[in-house]
């Protein structure tokens, strides 16, 4: 007689996915904030809105997922920092708005469940969320046997905030004139890796483990460095000081998302050698033979968020910003444009 088969046989293993749910559950636990009122495991997270304090507020969403950054974490076999680029390039976006982070749902999914790695990338993503300071309060995890190779997965992150809809920002108020601020980032953040990929392993021939003197680590230490999170500084600066455009550098680099927050009638003067560039820019550049033009839409070259700020209150505000150990630089201004002007020009 042909024996039962159960789901476990076709290589799903409930009983294997219900104890990682309380792992789980233990890690959002760590990123309740108010409003919270669902526990992990139920069939969707609930979370109360506070807007007593609020004339016409505004919900904001983003979902995003962080590529093939997750190649350099199965090669590294280090899980526990993807999370918190997961965290950072949704929150990254919203926060861009002058948005609160309020919660975060995320989807993992493994062709075998591996609770040890699950558990790995959730913590990071409860990291994430607390510097981000929203909670975790759903997701899902699917295991979906032949579709990826052993120990690997993917990622994808949802995130909601609120504003003010009288303090939204969304560039209707730059003028020529205002400056742009960068706050730098920590590294390559989330973007750029199938790039980075090819010349370290394909033109190079480098292993994970090569260190790097230029880098002072190996290169997957340098390559999986976490995405920063913003929220914490944009929150504490637009509290009492006006910016009037904010731009996350990411999929696109430096030319292409500072202009997506600027009118049409206007253009930015960037500054070249404005900023410090991290060493691991100028090791690809050179190692990839990349033009300036390709460096500047492919990364964010050091730069992880841009503000558009008036020119009277720019030391105000970087003095903030520097109290609260930001590294900043003034990088560059928005200038009128004309019918033939670029929308990017550097001097």
């Amino acid at each position: 007689m042909t024996k039962p088969l159960t789901y476990a046989d076709a290589g799903v293993d409930i009983d294997k996915a219900d104890r990682l749910v309380e792992r789980i559950k233990k890690i959002a636990n760590r990123t309740s904030r108010s409003g919270v009122i669902s526990e992990i495991g139920g069939f969707g997270g609930m979370f109360s809105l506070n807007i007593a304090s609020m004339e016409n507020p505004v919900l904001v969403s983003s979902t995003d997922g962080v590529g093939t950054k997750l190649k350099i974490a199965f090669m590294m076999e280090k899980h526990d920092t993807i999370g918190i680029d997961l965290v950072a390039m949704c929150a990254n976006d919203i926060i861009v708005q002058g948005t609160k982070p309020l919660f975060f749902l995320d989807y993992l999914s493994m062709g075998k469940l591996e609770n040890n790695i699950a558990t790995d990338v959730i913590t990071g993503i409860g990291e994430g969320c607390r510097h981000a300071g929203c909670a975790l309060i759903g997701g899902e995890t699917a295991e979906m046997p032949g579709f990826y190779q052993d120990n690997e997965y993917d990622l994808a992150g949802f995130i909601v905030g609120i504003v003010e809809n009288s303090k939204i920002i969304d560039g209707s108020e730059i003028r020529v004139g205002d400056q742009l601020i960068g706050i730098a980032s920590s590294g390559l953040h989330s973007n750029g890796y199938s790039l980075v990929r090819k010349i370290c392993f394909e033109i190079l021939k480098m292993k994970i483990d090569t260190y790097v003197p230029e880098f002072g680590q190996t290169l997957g230490e340098t390559l999986l460095t976490p995405t920063r999170i913003y929220s914490e500084t944009i929150q504490s600066v637009i509290k009492d000081l006006s910016i009037f455009g904010l731009a996350h550098i990411t999929g696109g680099g430096m030319t292409d998302n500072i202009v997506r927050v600027i009118p049409e009638s206007c253009c930015i003067v960037l500054e070249k050698n404005s900023w410090d560039v991290p060493p691991v820019f100028t090791y690809l550049k050179e190692a990839g033979n990349i033009s300036e033009h390709e460096m500047m839409r492919t990364f964010n070259n050091g730069i992880g968020m841009v503000a558009v700020v008036r020119e009277e209150s720019t030391q105000e505000i970087l003095d903030r910003l520097l109290a609260m150990k930001e590294q900043v630089f003034i990088i560059g201004k928005v200038a009128e444009r004309k019918a033939s002007t670029e929308r990017v020009q550097w001097v």
